[in-house]
């Protein structure tokens, strides 16, 4: 299985989800995790867990001249804590770019995507901010299932909703995931007219555990954003079937600024959906009113860590 996770505006986490997916994947003794930087913009795992720079991403890129076996990419990866493994990129964007278009414009097409194929194997791909012409397109495209990371402020969900509907077209399987402070989570699906298929919370304390970073202990025992544990619940969505989507609504309301109504488009396909008896996705409090703004007014803004 492959899973493209990506974002549209800055850093709202993708790196860090990547790795929380990964290590907390159902089954995940019984599987193959691979942690793959797709990020054009260069990667982080390496600097942020202490690895070398090879083998990975560069590594494979030269390998793979001399043979199309899917199994060489393995040979390029290294262990993570939990046991996934990570093909990790270069920190340079140009170096980065430069490699992963080498990989992806194979005749044959790009390695990982055949890789994910296997039974037993979960591949995610951290593709980072996919500008148009992102050399990780070309994975995104062969994902079974696309995760659009965003924030939910206003300038977020409008970079979201102007790329909605072309994402969607790149897998049988698109779904949203939003990520820190904002607008409450049942105002943004009602505007952009798909739910979201979770909330990940401002936990900082987690998601530098998670990213190999540390934090003084006063600070990781205050910290209970339940970052964990909502990443658990995305996963066991991910892993679970697909639900057709529904109809879309005969009206949108405009509840969130910055986001013309007449703009949004619905995607087609089938929408990633959390189970009617799981966990549903979290609303950030509306702790602040503005009748300007149909009663709601983004709370501030959460920082996540770079990905």
């Amino acid at each position: 299985m492959l899973i493209a996770l990506c974002s549209v505006k800055g850093s709202p986490g993708v790196t860090t989800l990547a790795v929380a997916l990964a290590m907390t994947w159902p089954h995940a003794e019984s599987m193959r995790r691979l942690v793959a930087e797709v990020d054009p913009s260069g990667g982080d795992l390496a600097m942020r867990f202490g690895l070398p720079a090879a083998p990975g991403l560069v590594s494979l890129a030269a390998a793979a001249r001399r043979t199309r076996d899917p199994a060489v990419v393995w040979d390029h990866t290294q262990v993570l804590p939990g046991g996934a493994r990570a093909l990790v990129a270069p920190p340079g964007g140009t170096h980065a770019r430069a490699t992963l278009s080498t990989l992806v414009t194979a005749s044959d097409g790009p390695l990982l995507p055949v890789v994910a194929r296997d039974a037993g194997v979960v591949v995610f791909a951290d593709c980072g901010r996919v500008d148009p012409g992102s050399p990780a397109e070309a994975i995104a495209r062969h994902a079974d299932a696309l995760v659009l990371v965003s924030g939910a402020q206003s300038d977020d969900l409008a970079h979201a909703a102007a790329r909605l509907e072309e994402l969607a077209r790149w897998t049988p399987r698109p779904g949203l995931l939003l990520t820190g402070d904002g607008y409450p989570t049942v105002d943004i699906e009602r505007e952009l007219g798909i739910p979201a298929i979770g909330r990940l919370p401002h936990d900082p304390a987690t998601a530098a555990t998670l990213t190999g970073h540390r934090q003084p202990m006063a600070r990781r025992r205050s910290n209970n954003g339940g970052l964990a544990r909502h990443a658990t619940a995305v996963a066991r969505t991910l892993a679970g079937p697909a639900t057709p989507i529904a109809s879309p609504p005969a009206t949108t309301p405009a509840g969130v600024p910055g986001i013309p109504a007449q703009q949004v488009r619905r995607p087609g396909g089938v929408l990633i959906t959390p189970p009617s008896n799981g966990p549903q996705p979290a609303s950030a409090p509306p702790q602040a009113r503005n009748p300007r703004h149909n009663g709601h007014q983004p709370s501030p803004a959460g920082k996540e860590p770079r990905a």
